[in-house]
C-alpha cells in the first residue's frame, strides 16, 4: 500500500470526469452532473444500435452500470471501493435516434453495499429504460496489493 493522499470527493468527481474510461468513450457517453446524490450523463443512440437499427439494451446497460458505479464509488470513498454485483434492466421502448439521458439516484446507500435505481429517457423526456445497479462496497486495502 503506498502512502499517497486520498483525493477529496471533489477530486475524485473530476477525476470520474477526466477518464470515463475507453468503453465510455466508445459509446459517447458524457457526464452532465455529477453530485453524491444524483449522477447524470448521456449517450447517442447511434453507434449503439442493434441489427435493427434500435438502441441496443445492452448498450442501455452500459450506461446504467456506469452511473451506479460513480455514485457507488462516491458513496464508499475515501475508505472503500466500489465493484458491481448485480444489475437489471427493463427496456420500454425503442430509440432509434438522438441522445438518451441516464439519472442515478440512490435506493439504498450502506457500508457494505450500495444500490442505485438508474432511469434512461430520450430527448422527449420519456423513459426508455429503467436500471437498478447493486456493488458491494469493500475496504481499499484490499486492492491494493
Amino acid at each position: 500500500m503506498t502512502d499517497q493522499p486520498v483525493p477529496s470527493t471533489d477530486d475524485l468527481i473530476a477525476q470520474m470526469g477526466a477518464r470515463m474510461g475507453a468503453l465510455n468513450e466508445r459509446m459517447g457517453i458524457e457526464l452532465v452532473e455529477c453530485t453524491p446524490e444524483r449522477i447524470v450523463a448521456t449517450m447517442p443512440v447511434e453507434g449503439n444500435t442493434q441489427p435493427y437499427g434500435l438502441l441496443h439494451g445492452g448498450a442501455s446497460v452500459v450506461l446504467a452500470e456506469t452511473l451506479g458505479s460513480i455514485g457507488s464509488a462516491l458513496h464508499a470513498h475515501p475508505d472503500r471501493i466500489a465493484v458491481g454485483v448485480d444489475i437489471n434492466a427493463t427496456h420500454h421502448r425503442s430509440e432509434v435516434d438522438g441522445v438518451v439521458t441516464g439519472v442515478a439516484t440512490p435506493a439504498h446507500l450502506g457500508k457494505a453495499s450500495a444500490t442505485w435505481e438508474v432511469v434512461i429517457s430520450n430527448a422527449a423526456g420519456r423513459r426508455v429504460c429503467t436500471a437498478r445497479l447493486t456493488c458491494a462496497l469493500i475496504p481499499a486495502e484490499k486492492l491494493a496489493r
